[in-house]
């Protein structure tokens, strides 16, 4: 079945000079216009991978190129215009902006802001439109995850805690400032890690893999390989500062302090008072 706002392989119909036509089942003939075509030439039977969307008359189009966000994903987008009817952001479509209906705005959104939106397809209209009101498209189904489970999260807003993260579309997830050793920002698309699930259903996540062995292993080859670009040579050690450290390799003192130890007890490097050296 077609699905509106998507990517969907669709088999070429028909060719003209302005493009060709693509199966688009009970929806009809769908056309993708020429400039988006692939270099290759497209013939009757060829299939595409293609995002199909309304154009600004109201008529199924299709493009090659990648949107910065698809129905049913949350995606942190620019304001473009401001209208009688809502706000207009820019998604990456040509000639075509997302709405965000005065009705689905926290607050009248400005032109020129960036701000963290849900798409979806209207159920009414059968248009493609966005959301400001996150709240009602999160937290909807049970949150079934295991420690240590590699997640997709978007970074959607700071607080006294930390971030507040989106877990793959579904779920509110936070990551604590303590557990941070790398700059993020609002908007980010990252891979995470989660760290607990409470009785609560609150959502506990970790930009490191839990557990000490996947922590220090990745982290002692890091250190070998800037010492190797260092020229065998770094000014830090032990009693370096926390923040000195996080600035080099993104990790906590203690995770260091037990990388640079299991390094030295393996005899790969010395440490001194304040750098560490290839053996």
């Amino acid at each position: 079945m077609l699905q509106i706002g998507k990517f969907n392989t669709l088999q070429v119909v028909k060719t003209v000079d302005f493009g060709v036509y693509l199966d688009g089942g009970e929806k009809g003939e769908i056309l993708l216009p020429r400039k988006f075509l692939p270099e290759q030439p497209c013939v009757e039977g060829d299939e595409l991978l293609v995002f199909v969307y309304y154009d600004s008359e109201d008529r199924l189009i299709a493009t090659t190129r990648k949107p910065y966000v698809q129905v049913g994903e949350f995606a942190r987008l620019l304001v473009k215009s401001v209208t009688k009817v809502g706000a207009f952001l820019d998604w990456g479509v040509e000639a075509k902006d997302l709405l965000v209906p005065f009705r689905e705005q926290n607050g009248e959104m400005q032109q020129g802001r960036y701000y963290v939106v849900y798409v979806y397809l209207d159920f009414a209209t059968g248009r493609i439109v966005a959301s400001a009101k996150l709240n009602k498209f999160l937290d909807n189904v049970p949150p079934e995850y295991t420690p240590n489970q590699q997640v997709d999260i978007l970074v959607v807003q700071e607080t006294q805690l930390g971030f507040k993260v989106i877990i793959n579309n579904l779920h509110w997830g936070i990551i604590y400032h303590n557990e941070i050793f790398r700059p993020i920002s609002i908007g980010e698309h990252l891979q995470a890690y989660i760290k607990q699930v409470r009785e609560d259903e609150r959502i506990d996540v970790s930009l490191q893999p839990n557990g000490y062995e996947n922590r220090i292993d990745p982290l002692s080859e890091r250190i070998l390989q800037r010492l190797e670009e260092a020229g065998g040579c770094l000014p830090l050690s032990d009693k370096s500062p926390a923040d000195e450290i996080a600035r080099y390799f993104q990790c906590s003192k203690k995770s260091f302090k037990k990388a640079i130890g299991a390094l030295y007890k393996a005899r790969r490097i010395v440490i001194g008072e304040a750098e560490i050296r290839k053996s």
